[in-house]
């Protein structure tokens, strides 16, 4: 009997167009031999076609097991695991409060330093408190500029002045409330994949060679014009401390299933810094994560098949919970 998959994508955030894209290679990567593919689609006003998840257990007999393409908010964030938990249906990848703090940049960054990882120096600013005098008492130029809820660098800036500065913490507080502000990093920007529930396991690592100042949103999703390095041309010792970390972030933020961690390698120093990580990361044709498995030896295929029976055993495993005491 074929395992009846819902795939659910598009949505709210400014990721939308890319949640098509993922959402495409993963529906032709699912074998229809084992699996019977629902489409759910959810417009850029939040309406589900053809009708949505009902938060209820047992009302919705047709799905086996929920595959979230959702990138960034409304998807990535908790909200749409909420309502997977409440319909009692095996979702793949991270739960509500992995997607929830992983989606936080700067509660990743409070989870990773309270573990002892390395992350880079920042501050935090609010939407309608923005202050300028403050970053450049802290921070010499350049400094990035980020939503704290948000991905794929949709309203990231890199200011090198005060004027850059001014305009960047605007962008980034239209996207979100909080912003995060951090120390430039001169270096590498390095990747890499992670698979796995309790006892994940790292791939190999990959750099990125962006076309633009940084790995910008045009720059992963449009232009077309950045490499690649896979593998990243690393020191045996560095590999082996940018896999441990990507696992260490994971199980630091609690997550399950999959994520993609994000790496600064400060040169000459040799620091590795963790930047952020992604619950679902992007699973277009162009898209690392099924990249750099595949260079380890799982292929797209596979990786998919992997990732739904994580998420049935991460269901299982949550029904010998007791929620009441009788």
């Amino acid at each position: 009997m074929k395992l009846r998959v819902a795939v659910v994508y598009g949505g709210r955030s400014g990721e939308h167009e890319v949640s098509l894209r993922s959402a495409e290679s993963i529906i032709a990567a699912l074998d229809p031999a084992r699996y019977e593919v629902q489409r759910f689609f959810i417009g850029k006003e939040g309406r589900w076609s053809p009708h949505p998840i009902l938060p209820e257990p047992g009302a919705n007999p047709g799905i086996d097991v929920a595959f979230p393409v959702l990138h960034g908010t409304f998807g990535e964030d908790g909200t749409v695991q909420g309502l997977f938990e409440l319909a009692d249906l095996p979702y793949v990848g991270a739960g509500v409060l992995g997607s929830s703090a992983a989606m936080d940049k700067e509660i990743t960054k409070r989870l990773c330093h309270e573990r002892g990882l390395p992350v880079v120096e920042y501050l935090v600013q609010w939407r309608g408190a923005l202050d300028a005098d403050e970053v450049e008492r802290n921070f010499q130029y350049p400094v990035f500029v980020k939503p704290a809820n948000l991905g794929s660098s949709v309203g990231i800036s890199k200011a090198h002045n005060r004027e850059e500065l001014e305009s960047a913490l605007e962008s980034a507080a239209a996207y979100d409330r909080k912003v995060v502000i951090e120390r430039a990093i001169l270096g590498k920007e390095l990747e890499c994949a992670v698979l796995g529930n309790e006892k994940p396991r790292a791939s190999m690592p990959c750099e990125i060679l962006p076309s633009r100042e940084f790995y910008d949103y045009d720059d992963k999703y449009l232009l077309g014009a950045s490499r690649f390095l896979l593998p990243a041309p690393l020191t045996p010792e560095t590999t082996a401390e940018v896999r441990r970390l990507a696992v260490e972030c994971m199980l630091a933020v609690e997550c399950a299933g999959m994520a993609r961690v994000d790496f600064l390698l400060e040169e000459p120093s040799g620091r590795v810094y963790i930047n952020e990580i992604n619950t679902i990361p992007g699973f277009t044709s162009i898209s690392m994560y099924p990249k750099m498995w595949e260079h380890s030896g799982v292929s797209y295929s596979e990786l998919v098949d992997e990732l739904i029976r994580l998420a049935l055993e991460r269901h299982t495993a949550s029904r010998a919970t007791r929620y009441s005491k009788d």
